[in-house]
């Protein structure tokens, strides 16, 4: 069965609103066999919709709309599903009361225009919304199905789980996607094509996708199989091939967060951290306290912009900054001692650098970071320019802050320092 995810709403070819709908309907497509082919985003102008609504019709068998289903006049995809179909909207008193229940919960009177959600095209199958007023709508017609769902995803997830999931399961093929998520830093996208090419390339029947995002790079090796234990085995060889081409720059083949893998690197050695952070403003804290548990191996941070902060909290020396500057690598390293040695942490981890936009020079541009890590044996420090503004400089700070953390773990395993 070939599926086609059709987004409704003029918000979305705005910059100010993101589709994530199909990003979550894709991947429970895919778990259930079936193949989407096909996205599209539509705004709310009744002839683009029935456009819309055709041109899928006359490309694939399941057609899934989100979005359109409110009360308002530019809500208009049942009313324009119906016409397409040549179907009669008919005032469902069911779904009336609901509606006017769910007001009468939260001691409102329903307005008058809310009386369009429970207009139903003639023939369709209604799937209750627990989360809000606008039900589902499924649409069985010339060979197609058609799924109307409302915008908002807490209330689009809550039908499909309830009511939708089960309907597809029984006519999904029994072919399905297998697939692995692959995340590697610190070599850019075209190195990582280069190491893995020759590898997924011995696999005719699978398909590898290379994609860069700011945490790094990712890698999504799948196949479509009837076979389960086949299709495992093949994704577990790639996956096994890739880790010995990639080494230490694959941090994870499950898709975690870098900071997921940090925290399992700390929780399993018994070891804890504390950070002091200048550029990054509490950035690196807070992607480290993301992670449920946390508290078990974060002691705490300290932001110091400041020179005289620097000294008073962490205890970099006023020589150090006098001579060196803010930003420098004697900097960064007395940040990570100091905030290890005063915390009594495992390890501290020190960051400064030029954020920009001003403040750069051409001896310290815009971009250079130093980031220290200090245990009790030893103190090392790493400078990087990164590129791009202001919030993507602090972000990659932080994201190497992570790794240099877990790059220490697992160069510790494999003895190495």
């Amino acid at each position: 069965m070939k599926a086609e995810i059709i987004a409704v709403g003029s918000e979305l070819l705005t910059p100010y609103r993101l589709d994530t709908n199909s990003l979550y309907l894709t991947d429970e497509l895919n778990k259930l066999g079936i193949r989407l082919v096909h996205k599209a985003v539509v705004g709310d102008l009744r002839d683009e919709m029935r456009s819309s609504f055709r041109h899928a019709m006359n490309r694939s068998e399941l057609i899934i709309s989100c979005g359109g289903l409110g009360p308002t006049d530019d809500d208009r995809t049942r009313e324009t599903v119906a016409e397409l179909l040549g179907r009669e909207l008919h005032r469902n008193e069911e779904i009336l009361r609901s509606i006017q229940e769910r007001f009468r919960k939260f001691a409102r009177t329903m307005p008058e225009i809310n009386v369009r959600q429970a207009m139903v095209p003639e023939g369709a199958v209604i799937l209750p919304n627990p989360r809000g007023t606008a039900p589902g709508l499924w649409i069985e017609a010339e060979g197609h199905i058609i799924i109307l769902l409302p915008g908002p995803p807490a209330e689009m997830k809550a039908i499909f789980e309830a009511d939708v999931r089960s309907r597809l399961a029984r006519m999904g093929d029994s072919e399905r996607l297998f697939s692995r998520d692959l995340r590697v830093t610190g070599l850019p996208e075209s190195e990582v094509e280069q190491r893995v090419r020759p590898l997924y390339e011995l696999y005719p029947d699978t398909e590898t996708t290379i994609l860069a995002t700011p945490t790094g790079t990712q890698l999504h090796p799948r196949i479509w199989s009837r076979n389960a234990a086949e299709a495992e085995k093949i994704l577990d060889e790639m996956v096994s091939r890739m880790q010995l081409a990639l080494g230490e720059h694959l941090y994870s083949t499950q898709g975690e967060t870098l900071e997921d893998v940090v925290a399992r690197a700390l929780t399993e050695n018994r070891a804890t951290i504390a950070v002091a952070e200048s550029c990054t403003g509490g950035m690196l804290a807070e992607r480290l306290t993301n992670v449920p548990g946390s508290s078990s191996y974060f002691l705490g941070g300290v932001v110091c912009y400041s020179n005289e902060l620097k000294s008073s909290l962490v205890g970099v020396p006023a020589d150090i900054i006098d001579s060196k500057g803010a930003v420098s690598s004697e900097t960064a390293l007395a940040l990570a001692e100091g905030i290890r040695k005063r915390t009594g942490a495992t390890l501290g981890i020190g960051i400064t650098g030029i954020a920009g936009p001003g403040g750069g020079t051409p001896e310290k541009p815009v971009g250079l970071v130093h980031i220290g890590i200090s245990d009790e044996r030893s103190t090392r420090e790493r400078a990087t320019r990164f590129p791009g503004d202001r919030e993507r400089i602090r972000f990659q700070a932080t994201q190497q802050a992570l790794d240099t953390v877990r790059r220490y773990f697992f160069f510790s395993a494999h003895g190495r320092t």
